[in-house]
């Protein structure tokens, strides 16, 4: 959530930040929460001084009583009982205008940084670098989701009779692949300094608004109405309501975490070819690298980040490319995102595999996640990437690895696999 106090203070700058990430209504939104910052300025104004009146004229009625001024006192206990009644009138009028302040103030998406580039959608997006050679695949090499069915590893129509759309089952070597994935990820992350922590899938309300998943993506996220849970569409988010209402301790930073889990997302209105297969799904693996820094030091650390990723699609020996995405197609919370996106031979298309984001203080402001600098609190900054998320990483090494007489294993994974072919 962007901070208030900014906001007030640089009106022109945060209209044009929105603008930049092409929120349409950057000015009638910033202009409606200043002003309802400024009636509950004023009405706190008030009920302080209500209150204080109030507390002054009771402590004269004892006096009042002991000196015998009997009438007076009666008419100060009447008076004192008409304060009482406006200052509760004034304190549940307070409280309206706070809670419509929070909704509009949740409604604002974080400020681009410098960096972004202008731009409506992921057309507009800028390459920084690409590595790695595309693959000549030999005559008649198949799209993944032809080469699943031929090896009998990843089964689309059971999934759909079992669950729906969007939920395959891996089988036999499709299943160790994906279990060597995230062994592989998870182990090269260690090796990088991060703690893993196992998180729970289901997260309450205040973990989605904590994070920004709510209330701006409440229709893609799948809900346990009964216990009003929703099931995490990302790591990112358990993680990083680890630190909510915690004012961390200089001794424990950098806070580096990494966490395996299935992540669910609705995807509503999602169809077409580019979906087809592994390129869309609704319940799909992820290891996912956290980082919680102070913010001076927050924006070496997003590089470091970036370079762990492309550490690891070296390694599986994938062409890959890095974007700066453009603010019309930077998410809610982010400051700044690189997406990587691997090439599939096969598709003849680069598919995007992880986003790497440094959010600066937006969800640390959500979360009220801080740190004291000279005896005062401040806010954190929180950072997370994809490393990485496996439907289209498994889809890519499928079809850029396919021969005539198999599909070979990236030489880094068939330890974690037991073979080196399917």
């Amino acid at each position: 959530m962007l901070q208030l106090a900014f906001v007030r203070e640089n009106r022109e700058q945060t209209i044009a930040g929105l603008l930049k990430k092409n929120f349409a209504d950057a000015e009638s939104s910033v202009d409606k929460a200043l002003a309802l910052d400024q009636k509950r300025r004023e009405t706190q104004n008030e009920l302080d001084s209500t209150l204080a009146q109030s507390n002054s004229i009771a402590k004269q009625i004892g006096i009042l009583m002991k000196e015998g001024k009997k009438e007076e006192a009666e008419a100060a206990k009447a008076q004192t009982g008409q304060l009482k009644a406006k200052s509760k009138e004034l304190d549940e009028e307070l409280k309206g205008i706070v809670a419509e302040l929070q909704s509009v103030m949740y409604t604002l998406p974080n400020l681009p940084h410098e960096s972004v580039p202008a731009g409506k959608s992921e057309n507009d997006n800028e390459v920084v670098a690409e590595f790695g050679t595309k693959p000549s695949l030999h005559e008649g090499a198949k799209p993944h989701w032809e080469l699943i069915t031929d090896y009998d590893i990843i089964d689309f129509e059971l999934g759909n009779k079992v669950t729906g759309a969007g939920f395959p089952f891996y089988k036999g070597k499709g299943a160790k692949i994906q279990r060597a994935l995230i062994n592989f990820f998870l182990n090269e992350a260690s090796d990088a300094g991060y703690f893993e922590i196992q998180p729970p899938i289901l997260i309450n309300e205040a973990s989605g608004y904590g994070t920004g998943q709510l209330p701006d993506k409440e229709g893609q996220m799948y809900e346990a109405t009964a216990d009003k849970l929703y099931l995490i569409p990302t790591a990112e988010v358990p993680l990083t309501n680890i630190y909510r209402d915690e004012i961390i301790s200089d001794a424990d930073l950098p806070i580096k975490n990494v966490g395996y889990t299935p992540c669910f997302r609705r995807e509503a209105g999602s169809w077409g070819a580019h979906v087809r297969g592994l390129n869309r799904l609704h319940q799909f693996d992820k290891v996912e690298i956290l980082q919680v820094r102070k913010p001076e030091e927050s924006y070496a650390a997003l590089d470091e980040m970036v370079e762990h990723v492309k550490g690891l699609l070296e390694k599986l020996e994938l062409p890959y490319r890095i974007l700066r995405l453009c603010g019309g197609d930077l998410g809610f919370t982010s400051a700044l995102t690189y997406d990587f996106e691997v090439y599939s031979a096969a598709q003849e298309r680069w598919l995007e595999v992880s986003s790497v984001s440094n959010f600066e203080d937006y969800q640390a402001n959500r979360l009220m996640l801080r740190h004291k600098v000279d005896g005062k609190t401040q806010l954190l900054h929180t950072l997370n990437g994809s490393a990485l998320a496996l439907p289209r990483i498994l889809a890519a090494i499928l079809e850029n690895n396919q021969t005539p007489d198999g599909i070979q294993i990236p030489k880094v994974l068939q330890s974690y696999c037991g073979f080196d072919k399917i």
